[in-house]
């Protein structure tokens, strides 16, 4: 009999989809039908889907225009044995899309790759999860619904439609605020910390290819409720973190 979901394992799932960096994604080979596997980059959409930015000369997207069927697996990049960290696959379906929001928040977490990803080959990709495999650690394995590990965007479409401006406001104007929610707050090194991404249910962290997830004490619907729980926060910061 396997464990019934927690809130926790719901949490570590939304954390694992909006840190993770790269991923192992398999896709069935044209014909065969043969697993294939791939190493991919991967970001996260508005309400924690994996995004993709891939060519279509790639043995994967060939695989996905005859068959959108995928799982990814994405780990907490622990030191010491991978095993005993947290993984979770996420199956579902991988749609090419042309959407500036998808793209911007892809780019912020990869900027390297704006390079190319206006390459005509190159197109983005969105994964809508079915569902959710989690492992983490002994006894401790599920599997998850999408309204589990998913955000639920609806009711916060002012808070997301502003995300532009906010990740911009913050990384141009609040600095130390990120670096004190980073190394204070959740325990991250000394670096340049930016905002790469903002969402009703956290605030997404990047420096030097390390990620952190800052989530909120409660889901934010719009700017002015993000504005007081970050100010909140900083002051938690400043007092000497939790």
């Amino acid at each position: 009999m396997k464990p019934t979901p927690d809130p926790d394992s719901g949490q570590l799932a939304k954390t694992l989809l909006r840190t993770s960096r790269q991923g192992a994604l398999a896709t069935l080979m044209t014909g065969s039908g043969d697993p294939y596997c791939s190493l991919v980059n991967v970001a996260s959409t508005a309400d924690g889907a994996p995004i993709l930015l891939i060519s279509r000369l790639a043995v994967h997207t060939r695989n996905l225009a005859a068959d959108p069927r995928v799982s990814l697996m994405l780990d907490e990049r622990r030191a010491g044995d991978p095993l005993e960290g947290a993984r979770i696959m996420v199956a579902g379906l991988a749609r090419a899309v042309d959407d500036a929001a998808v793209a911007r928040r892809y780019l912020a977490v990869h900027p390297s790759a704006e390079a190319f990803a206006s390459f005509a080959d190159f197109s983005f990709y969105v994964i809508r999860p079915e569902w959710l495999h989690l492992v983490a650690g002994f006894g401790r394995i599920v599997n998850l619904k999408p309204e589990a590990f998913l955000t639920e965007l609806a009711g916060a479409e002012g808070l997301v439609a502003a995300e532009p401006d906010i990740v911009a406001h913050l990384n141009a104007d609040h600095a130390e605020a990120l670096g004190l929610y980073a190394t204070r707050l959740l325990g991250g090194g000394v670096g340049v910390w930016r905002c790469t991404g903002c969402d009703p249910d956290g605030l997404d962290l990047a420096a030097d290819g390390r990620t952190l997830r800052l989530a909120f004490p409660r889901r934010l619907a719009n700017p002015g409720e993000l504005r007081n729980v970050l100010r909140d926060l900083a002051a938690q910061a400043r007092e000497g973190g939790q």
